[in-house]
């Protein structure tokens, strides 16, 4: 199923949500926490699909290096939770024939994929360079507004982020609250290793990104990413030579999150 959404439709679509209604979903979203503190992967999953102080979920998902992983456990849990994959149409080809794949080999019956359409696309990035001057912008106009049209109508998403992935994500909880939007977002593998990752695919036979082998540990859109060096970190490949490690689709206190690499 795909989606072909505009992009003005983001800022009329965020709620605007009282300091009472805020307090409410923070009192929530730490209940969840206390309730799953002591649980790993599979229950706060459980729990953020069933649960009702977790409303109606989607997984968001790139398909890329380790998302199978996230998406199998998932699958295991509820197949017809939406999936939302975003086709910026600068993705590479592995990428799109590997959703594919993964999504029938996982029996996912709700992927959408969500793409800015072509009209809105011409209008502002009529020579297909806006990234040239912006990745930030090009980054806007085909991936986070995309995503928050989407998003209109859930309560919350999954992601896969995890501590270990970066310094500002070293104090990651399960569920988080997005001040701005008033969503839940739900870290499942927040408390897993790279080994753990690893070893989960190894163990449940997952397929792999087929860019992995060849040097992408990280991967994106592909005039962004390039290959990744022994011993560089596994997101150095992702807008070398700039100041950005997130495409900004994440929120931190309310904000949208565009930051330099970490330290």
């Amino acid at each position: 199923m795909t989606f072909h959404l505009p992009t003005n439709a983001a800022a009329e679509g965020i709620p605007a949500h009282s300091p009472a209604e805020l307090a409410d979903l923070r009192a929530r979203v730490d209940a969840l926490n206390m309730r799953y503190r002591h649980h790993g992967a599979v229950s706060v999953l459980t729990g953020a699909l069933r649960d009702p102080e977790a409303g109606d979920i989607a997984l968001v998902s790139s398909f890329g290096a380790e998302s199978v992983a996230l998406l199998h456990l998932v699958a295991m849990i509820d197949r017809t939770t939406p999936v939302l994959f975003i086709d910026t149409r600068l993705l590479f080809g592995e990428t799109l024939a590997y959703q594919r794949d993964v999504a029938e080999r996982l029996h996912l019956s709700n992927v959408r994929i969500i793409r800015t359409d072509s009209a809105t696309l011409q209008a502002q990035d009529p020579n297909d360079d806006l990234r040239d001057a912006s990745t930030d912008a090009c980054c806007t106009l085909r991936k986070t507004v995309p995503l928050e049209n989407a998003l209109q109508g859930f309560d919350g998403w999954i992601t896969g982020r995890k501590r270990f992935q970066s310094s500002t994500r070293a104090a990651l909880e399960f569920f988080e609250l997005e001040d701005t939007t008033g969503r839940i977002k739900v870290n499942p593998l927040a408390h897993w290793a790279p080994e753990d990752v690893r070893a989960y695919m190894d163990e449940n036979r997952l397929p792999r990104h087929p860019l992995v082998s060849q040097g992408y540990p990280s991967i994106g859109c592909w005039p962004c990413t390039s290959k990744v060096a022994p011993g560089e970190d596994a997101r150095a490949g992702r807008w070398r030579g700039e100041q950005k490690e997130e495409c900004g689709i994440h929120f931190e206190n309310g904000r949208m999150v565009r930051k330099g690499p970490s330290t």
